[in-house]
């Protein structure tokens, strides 16, 4: 298959003009479908293990199907209309599926909040973009939840919506959100969705584990590129990948935290209960706000690695099949 444009020019737009409040997102549409189907199933289904596990493997069957079913009836019909309609609608999903410049953005508003001295007003900014609980966190707290998120987030929030998007284009990435939608909003080990969302975050998993190796791996490559420590980059992710419940949550988070020589992770409060989380990296030195703009840079280094490998890898493809 040839080279998609709709995917370099949906990660150009993004970069250009992140994602813009005044513009519908299908992520919104998607915990919408969310909220009705679980409003829909748990009613109609007992109360009990078995039940909500039924429950919520419905859910997890049905928006994924669904989802690709929609987004590919529509390209195909806008590309019958008219090609340039049918470029123009998969480029806009392309562009919306990913969150890079987004996630600097606002990661970037807590690290001036930080440098202001205005810790409250941080903590508000982090909160913004990471589950924890964040009235009682340090400047410390802050600053590594930030950075925690940027590294975390590069994974499911621009290297996994490229590799499904490079390999079936605007539907297969907005199926991927759909999936990792469902995983943020039903997926906790809480009393409602401790079974119900158990479909669904073991689906997030399966969908991220070639992703996010891809994403550690590119990292390294940024740490390199941007000036940080490629080697104890490289030796954290080899050593502390595994430290995280999610298989695949520790996989750029260890890559971050080698190469800024810092230590992330370890205990955090969530929903008002502290979990005792393992560390990732070494504390060779303290975490400081401006470690937030190197992670940054680290970011945007790992997405053009994520784009130009993900393209030479398709171009190579389509010339392997040629020859034959």
């Amino acid at each position: 298959m040839k080279i998609n444009p709709a995917v370099p020019c949906g990660f150009v737009l993004d970069l250009l003009l992140a994602d813009p409040a005044w513009m519908p997102h299908p992520v919104v549409y998607m915990g919408k479908a969310i909220t009705a189907l679980e409003d829909l199933l748990r009613p109609r289904l007992p109360k009990t293990p078995k039940g909500e596990l039924l429950g919520g493997t419905i859910l997890a069957a049905a928006l994924p199907a669904g989802t690709f079913a929609v987004a590919s009836g529509a390209c195909a019909l806008a590309y019958k209309l008219h090609p340039k309609l049918g470029f123009a609608l998969e480029t806009v999903w392309c562009w919306q599926t990913l969150a890079l410049k987004g996630l600097a953005q606002e990661s970037a508003a807590v690290q001036r909040e930080l440098e202001k001295g205005g810790l409250p007003a941080a903590r508000k900014a982090v909160g913004r973009i990471v589950g924890r609980d964040t009235g009682n966190l340090t400047a410390e707290g802050v600053t590594k939840a930030a950075v925690e998120t940027v590294a975390e987030n590069f994974s499911d929030g621009v290297a996994a919506p490229l590799f499904y998007m490079l390999l079936g284009g605007a539907p297969l990435a907005l199926t991927y959100k759909a999936v990792n939608t469902m995983d943020s909003m039903v997926g906790y080990k809480n009393d409602r969705y401790l079974y119900f969302g158990r479909a669904a975050a073991k689906l997030d998993d399966l969908a991220n584990m070639a992703p996010s190796r891809l994403a550690a791996l590119c990292w390294v490559g940024a740490a390199f590129l941007t000036g940080q420590d490629g080697k104890n980059a490289w030796r954290i992710w080899r050593r502390d990948r595994r430290n995280h419940a999610s298989p695949n949550s520790a996989q750029t988070e260890s890559a971050c935290a080698g190469a800024l020589h810092i230590q992330l992770a370890g205990p955090a409060s969530y929903f008002g209960r502290m979990v005792d989380k393992p560390t990732i990296g070494d504390p060779d030195r303290p975490v400081e706000p401006p470690d937030i703009g190197r992670a940054n840079k680290m970011l945007y280094g790992a997405a053009g690695l994520a784009l130009g490998a993900g393209l030479l890898a398709r171009a190579l493809t389509r010339n392997r099949r040629r020859r034959r």
